[in-house]
């Protein structure tokens, strides 16, 4: 259960301060013992297989740490004056400092992007419409895989496109502090897991309904992070909704999540003058694990998204249920088979770029003890669920 805000605010603000503090302390011994082990390890296994892929691990977390907790520090510095010259929280709401609002967060995304790029080799390549419907609204719909991806996807909304995100996130990413001051401060909906009714696309409602037309609803319709546990069960839970058509499609795209259509037509409804821009990337989602993440960081780390926009007369909003529906995954298909398609290309780019690491996709199976950290680990394929279904 989530603290009150009081609690986050009196607790977990000054969490972060201690924690810059102490990273700034830390750092420079931490970085020298990173250093000197990385040069014994070395000497010690004399293993010339491939010795520039190999990073300072280590360094490159402690870095990028550090640099983290400072801006956080600084960004809720700015949002506490904020706070008092706006008549201690009594105008926040107006255009001003809504505008303010979003270059703190222009700022924040900026320095952590950077700081990605130096310290861990993030390499970022969007393809796609060159812009993205100007003078009008769009509703972004994108897959959610890996660490940051949307972080990645928030900072090419301001900085690249110019766009004001409203993000439909999960509630408990208010225990970042930044977050929740921030995201608070300004039109975005923090939603819970709950089952029966979903009181949640009310608030997309809302959000998507006042968009102007240099706003952005960025909304993740599989409802959380593709991992190869949450794939399956999505496919179990089809067909206990008696969707036997839905879960041979979900089946037939092991790199994405079956999207929920609630939040994604219940914004679409809302603001019929918004185009629909679907994001599908790679790089990230193969970072599934801690440890994945842990040996990513042996290497840069390359991530490819495509866009593709959708006008606003296209969209099926008159249709009826199952039209939409229907609609919907032949364009997750479409991400999926795009995915499909980039891993090849980055299987075979890091074959042949010793600086970029980019592990195996694990087999998935239906079957739980064969998926990651169980031992199977292989190439990318279709999985056994899918080939029962093609049966």
């Amino acid at each position: 259960m989530l603290p009150p805000r009081p609690v986050r605010r009196l607790v977990l603000v000054p969490l972060v301060v201690v924690i810059a503090g102490a990273l700034v302390a830390l750092a420079p011994a931490l970085a020298v013992l990173s250093a000197a082990f990385n040069l014994v390890r070395r000497r010690v296994q004399k293993t010339a297989s491939d010795p520039d892929r190999r990073h300072m691990r280590a360094l490159r977390v402690v870095c990028f740490a550090l640099v983290w907790a400072l801006g956080e520090t600084v960004a809720l510095t700015v949002l506490l004056c904020l706070w008092i010259v706006s008549g201690f929280g009594g105008r926040l709401d107006t255009e001003p400092y809504q505008s303010r609002h979003y270059g703190v967060m222009r700022w924040f995304l900026g320095m952590v992007y950077r700081t990605a790029e130096r310290t861990c080799g993030l390499r970022v390549d969007v393809t796609g419409p060159a812009e993205t419907a100007q003078g009008r609204p769009v509703i972004v719909l994108s897959r959610h895989a890996g660490p940051g991806d949307s972080l990645l996807l928030v900072h090419h909304l301001l900085s690249a496109c110019d766009r004001r995100p409203r993000i439909v996130m999960k509630e408990t990413l208010q225990l970042d502090p930044s977050v929740d001051v921030l995201a608070n401060r300004l039109p975005n909906a923090f939603v819970r897991r709950q089952r029966g009714p979903r009181p949640h696309t009310d608030l997309i409602s809302r959000l998507a309904a006042s968009l102007d037309p240099s706003g952005a609803l960025l909304i993740f319709p599989e409802g959380g992070n593709w991992t190869p546990q949450r794939w399956r069960r999505a496919i179990i839970r089809l067909r206990r909704r008696h969707r036997d058509d839905l879960a041979k499609r979900a089946a037939a795209m092991p790199n994405v999540l079956p999207p929920r259509p609630g939040g994604a037509f219940a914004a679409m409804t809302a603001c019929p003058a918004a185009d629909v821009i679907f994001v599908a990337h790679t790089g990230l989602d193969r970072l599934v694990s801690i440890r994945d993440v842990w040996h990513s960081l042996s290497g840069d780390i390359l991530v490819q998204a495509h866009w593709w926009h959708v006008p606003a007369a296209d969209v099926p909003r008159d249709a009826d249920h199952e039209t939409q529906l229907r609609w919907l995954y032949d364009w997750w298909e479409r991400v999926d088979a795009w995915i499909t398609a980039q891993h090849s290309s980055q299987q075979a780019l890091s074959e042949s770029a010793a600086e970029i690491l980019y592990p195996e996709r694990p087999h998935l199976t239906p079957d739980a003890r064969s998926l990651p950290g169980r031992g199977q680990t292989g190439p990318h394929k279709h999985t056994d669920i899918a080939r029962a279904y093609r049966a």
